[in-house]
């Protein structure tokens, strides 16, 4: 019996051409896909576009880079930063039309907060750089790392404090950090103010950059899996101004984002 000769789908091809080189790198830009298929970069973008709609790939907003869509054959955990980044970034793009600065989000290290996503790129002022991804940040001198700080179980924070602890500092200091801890759950929401004496990463940088910034924690069965930020330029408003004025927006985004891994928890 003669083998029928069945024509291949083109189209379909260059597709999941495009779709193997994103899962090989990872990440990928559109210059980067457009070298590695010699396609036309307005027809890689049709072809993302539609990747994305399938749920097959999906672009991060810090850098522009599209990844593959988490397999929810694979069982990630709620809480890898890929997962979460992914499913926070929507939230994060329209967080960024309600409110007049950028953000990022960050999950916990074993002795800092690392940025998994920013909508920074989505301002157009140089004053709204941040980032990028890997960025790592202070638990103590950041709003971000404070706030999930002071929103984590008592021996999860117990562990972190003693791993910062610098050697032969003072007991007094110690309780000021818990003392600061408690006022960020009392509020519901974390800033860098009032400095903190502990020396680390971030402490000259928090100092000398000019910026202002409140963050708060985006919680899943009850606890904090990561959390998000807004940040500002001081000379640009006062801190009471911008957190009344904004403090509500960010943190239904951040029930939104953690609703939304709770819906979809890999």
């Amino acid at each position: 019996m003669l083998e029928r000769k069945v024509k291949t789908v083109r189209a379909l091809e260059r597709g999941l051409d495009v779709l193997v080189e994103v899962q090989t790198r990872k990440a990928a830009s559109l210059h980067e896909l457009h070298l590695a298929t010699a396609l036309p970069k307005a027809t890689l973008l049709r072809m993302l576009v539609t990747l994305g709609q399938k749920g097959l790939v999906w672009q991060r907003l810090a850098d522009g880079a599209y990844l593959p869509h988490v397999d929810s054959m694979e069982r990630v955990s709620v809480t890898s930063s890929s997962h979460i980044a992914e499913v926070a970034s929507p939230h994060m793009k329209a967080l960024s039309t309600r409110v007049a600065w950028p953000s990022v989000l960050a999950a916990p290290r074993l002795d800092h907060m690392e940025i998994i996503e920013t909508n920074s790129p989505l301002f157009k002022l140089d004053s709204a750089i941040l980032g990028p991804v890997g960025v790592k940040l202070s638990y103590i001198h950041t709003a971000t790392g404070r706030a999930y700080l002071a929103a984590c179980g008592d021996a999860e924070r117990d562990a972190i404090i003693e791993r910062l602890r610098p050697r032969n500092s003072a007991q007094s200091s110690d309780a000021e950090l818990r003392h600061i801890l408690q006022q960020v759950r009392q509020r519901g929401y974390a800033t860098r103010d009032p400095q903190h004496p502990w020396p680390d990463r971030s402490k000259q940088l928090v100092l000398r950059d000019g910026r202002r910034s409140m963050a708060v924690p985006i919680v899943v069965a009850g606890a904090p899996i990561a959390t998000i930020n807004v940040t500002w330029p001081g000379r640009r408003g006062a801190d009471d101004a911008v957190i009344q004025r904004h403090l509500d927006a960010l943190k239904a985004t951040a029930r939104a984002i953690g609703k939304a891994l709770e819906i979809n928890p890999n």
